[in-house]
């Protein structure tokens, strides 16, 4: 028994499906790594990708395409991003409130309009994202099989986390980004607003949350829409981006974790209940947090003695 659940928890199908579980986490991850590095602490994520994936679904039944689905909530996304933004950064009001009142309205609406429309079921074979068969690639023993037939958004993900990479690390908006963050005083004697660049990033995070919802819903899911699907995958999303130290390649590696583990439950399913299976990833994410703030103060005492040691050199 052990044997045919390790060749299980081992086989390409696994890791197939760990790409599929990781990517809208990892999108969301991005987002939220843009909005940590403009000094803007994000848990409306959950709430994001609920609207990105209802949205998603919603503008593919109406114009019966999955194309129509994503420009709907990519523009809802942005929409969400500057309703962010505004009581954010605007009006300066507190984030923490802000982002658990946009997870509760996201909930609220996406159940009311899915009952009103799609009944108390939800909805589910909708005009979904096609898989994506890569021929070169597809030939390679084991490797092919996990790389080949996902959604187009399994590998846009990989060009997402490579461009803002780029732009955070190697361009000078990059720059005026992380510092509107970490040193927005600096950024205005530069005759730069801080303000403008956390507007942004608001607005981006919103983006690539819809992303993520629309992927959930139109990809990884095949045209479904259920209430709540989302199933807090915005909390993973910024555990991630705390793990990942905001660090786009980071934040994706600790979303793959994710999603190798939320595989690894899946698989587990023939042998344990469901109810146990399905916690194992969230076990780990929170181990993962865990260990950055064990790390966080890790760092701290020995900034401490370090300083104590130069005070006792120089006296």
């Amino acid at each position: 028994m052990l044997e045919s659940i390790l060749k299980s928890i081992f086989s390409a199908g696994t890791f197939q499906q760990m790409l599929r579980s990781a990517t809208p986490v990892a999108l969301a991850a991005l987002g939220g790594s843009l909005t940590e590095h403009a000094g803007i602490m994000n848990i409306g994520m959950d709430g994001m990708i609920l609207m990105g994936a209802f949205f998603g679904v919603l503008g593919s039944w109406l114009f019966a395409s999955a194309a129509a689905g994503v420009v709907l909530a990519v523009g809802v996304g942005l929409l969400v991003g500057l309703f962010f933004a505004l009581f954010v950064v605007k009006l300066r009001s507190d984030e923490f409130i802000i982002g658990c009142a946009l997870n509760t309205f996201a909930l609220g609406l996406t159940g009311f309009l899915s009952r009103s429309i799609f009944g108390a079921s939800g909805t589910k074979g909708n005009p979904f994202l096609p898989s994506l068969r890569l021929p070169g690639i597809e030939s390679i023993p084991f490797l092919g099989k996990i790389l080949s037939g996902n959604s187009l958004f399994v590998y846009l993900t990989l060009l997402f986390v490579l461009l803002l990479w780029l732009f955070l690390y190697k361009t000078p908006y990059g720059f005026w980004l992380r510092a509107s963050g970490e040193k927005p005083e600096t950024l205005r004697t530069a005759g730069i607003d801080p303000a403008k660049l956390k507007w942004l990033a608001s607005i981006l995070c919103g983006v690539f949350c819809a992303l993520a919802g629309a992927h959930l819903s139109l990809g990884q899911l095949q045209g479904t829409f259920a209430e709540n699907m989302s199933n807090n995958r915005g909390y993973i999303a910024f555990a991630c981006v705390i793990f990942g130290a905001a660090n786009p390649p980071k934040a994706y590696l600790a979303a793959l974790m994710f999603g190798f583990f939320d595989a690894i439950g899946l698989r587990l399913q023939e042998y344990l209940s469901a109810d146990l299976t399905n916690l194992i990833p969230y076990v780990i994410t929170v181990v993962m947090m865990v260990y950055v703030v064990v790390r966080a103060q890790q760092r701290k005492k020995h900034r401490a003695r370090s300083a104590l040691a130069q005070k006792g050199k120089s006296a």
